[in-house]
């Protein structure tokens, strides 16, 4: 498409007719579709797409996760214009991709509400696609890895997050977003000697044998030591990842529930995650993006570049492969 051509593209969220592709929007207008991918919620020939849950009932501090889905796909429009940096892919030219829109649902039917994102989760995954789930706070991940882990088996889990989210909880009714990891663990969904918690800096003495590798530790080694070490943790195994935008220092991530000084900043999160191309990606969400807190938009911004870097590995891994 050339420029002139570009420059007549009005709101591609809609009349998008080529899933693959860039796009050459105004950042600032348009439909707020991710990466201004297509809304749509047929997934014929889709490799993968992008869903939100606007959910934030399960939060210990503060709420506003319920308006992060739609901070990110407005941040992601400022990365249409270039492939990602550091990457010899780019999942908006590579793969077949499309926005699948928010998982609608009854705010007073709160216990109703794991069971509706495992259904349409498993509905997305049915079809052949891959999904990227936006949040909401952390609890939604629990019933997607439910999902993924009904097609993969036990799943790798691989976090970043300020928090183990594995804090004892055998009310398997409660919804947390403190607890669900827990949880995914004692239902077997997630494997946990093959899985990896990254940035974490809060104390919970029973980790579930789950490998942690904490802030400070992080601090003090490359991205590709880092990296080297959840490959070997993790080997070949299907891997859901997880990122609480919390696992970033406040400084770089105000626009969370709970945040925690000592983290990690965007520049060793992007690191890592580029270090750790070929891993066996099978899903992927970003969480816990509070935009009340946040009047400069950088916890979105750098929520969505979390985002493309979970699709560049996910093409890295399969692009070749469908």
């Amino acid at each position: 498409m050339s420029l002139e051509d570009a420059a007549k593209e009005v709101d591609a969220a809609f009349t998008r007719e080529n899933l693959k592709g860039m796009s050459f929007e105004a950042s600032y207008a348009g439909a707020t579709s991710f990466l201004r991918r297509r809304y749509s919620k047929d997934l014929t020939g889709v490799d993968l797409t992008v869903t939100g849950i606007p959910f934030d009932c399960a939060t210990t501090n503060r709420p506003g996760t319920r308006f992060g889905p739609r901070a990110i796909r407005e941040a992601s429009a400022l990365q249409v214009y270039d492939p990602p940096y550091g990457w010899g892919v780019n999942p908006m030219t590579d793969i077949a991709m499309t926005d699948y829109g928010d998982l609608a649902f009854d705010y007073g039917k709160v216990a109703d509400l794991p069971a509706r994102i495992e259904e349409h989760v498993r509905g997305i995954l049915d079809s052949g696609a891959a999904v990227l789930t936006l949040g909401g706070d952390h609890s939604i991940s629990h019933p997607v890895i439910r999902a993924h882990a009904e097609k993969w088996g036990p799943v790798s889990l691989v976090q970043f997050d300020a928090h183990s989210d594995t804090w004892a909880d055998d009310d398997m009714s409660r919804i947390d977003h403190g607890t669900m990891f827990y949880k995914a663990v004692k239902q077997g969904v997630v494997a946990p000697e093959r899985s990896v918690q990254l940035g974490i800096r809060t104390v919970n003495p029973d980790t579930l044998g789950v490998n942690i590798l904490d802030a400070p530790s992080i601090h003090e080694s490359r991205a590709e030591s880092i990296a080297a070490k959840v490959k070997r943790i993790i080997g070949d195994n299907p891997v859901y990842l997880s990122f609480d935008i919390d696992a970033l220092d406040p400084a770089f991530a105000p626009g969370t529930g709970t945040p925690v000084s000592g983290g990690l900043s965007s520049a060793q999160a992007l690191a890592i995650l580029r270090a750790l191309a070929g891993i066996n990606i099978v899903g992927m969400d970003v969480v816990e993006v509070s935009p009340p807190y946040d009047t400069t938009g950088a916890t979105a911004i750098a929520a969505a570049h979390v985002a493309m870097e979970l699709l560049c590995l996910w093409t890295f891994r399969h692009r070749d492969q469908g």
